[in-house]
Formats: C-alpha cells, sequence, structure tokens
C-alpha cells in the first residue's frame, strides 16, 4: 500500500513540473511572439515618452512664468 501510495504522489508531482513547464513556455511565446504583450508594452512605453516629450517641449515654449 506504502509503495502505490509513493508511486501516486511522485506521478502527481511529475504533472505538477509538467503544468508549471507548460505556463513558463506560454509565457515566454507570449512574450517574445510578434504582436505579443512585449510589443505592446514597448509601444505603450514610446507613447508615453513621446508625450511627455511633447508636455516638456510646450512648457519650455510657454515661457515658464512659475
Amino acid at each position: 500500500m506504502k509503495i502505490m501510495r509513493y508511486l501516486e504522489q511522485k506521478g502527481q508531482g511529475m504533472v505538477e513540473y509538467a503544468l508549471i513547464l507548460a505556463f513558463v513556455v506560454a509565457v515566454a511565446v507570449a512574450l517574445t511572439g510578434e504582436g505579443g504583450i512585449r510589443e505592446a508594452i514597448q509601444t505603450t512605453f514610446t507613447n508615453v515618452t513621446h508625450t511627455l516629450n511633447d508636455a516638456n517641449d510646450a512648457a519650455q515654449q510657454g515661457g515658464g512664468d512659475d
């Protein structure tokens, strides 16, 4: 009985490792694939940078009456 329980637990552990590995692979594909999360994050940061630069340029042209 103890041997069967040990083998069942060992099999469960291997399934858990396989699920974790599948999750890591899915995240890696999402980050590196075209149109993936990586590209969306990069585009967002680029847009924020451009917006901040435009606001800074507008403030400098406004004369800075602070």
